[in-house]
């Protein structure tokens, strides 16, 4: 039985499970996070969120970056508690 989605495995059990292989999309990121992809684009003007970079005229993150900007937000989470 083929499935459609063997070819896009999910970004969250990827970078859960190591690093991925490539720079993630802001698509990529909404899914992470589970928010729309316009509040990805908002936390990048308002430089809140994971920080991105450019390739040419596109929008990357390293799966790195990704993954210290959540270890940080976990921590000052656990701060303020």
């Amino acid at each position: 039985m083929s499935r459609t989605n063997s070819a896009q495995p999910d970004p969250r059990t990827i970078l859960r499970g190591g690093l991925p292989d490539r720079y993630l999309t802001p698509d990529d990121i909404a899914e992470i996070f589970e928010v729309p992809k316009e509040t990805v684009y908002q936390w990048r003007r308002k430089r809140i969120g994971p920080p991105g970079f450019r390739i040419g005229k596109h929008l990357r993150y390293d799966p790195a970056d990704v993954r210290a900007y959540v270890t940080q937000r976990k921590t000052a989470g656990q701060d303020a508690a």
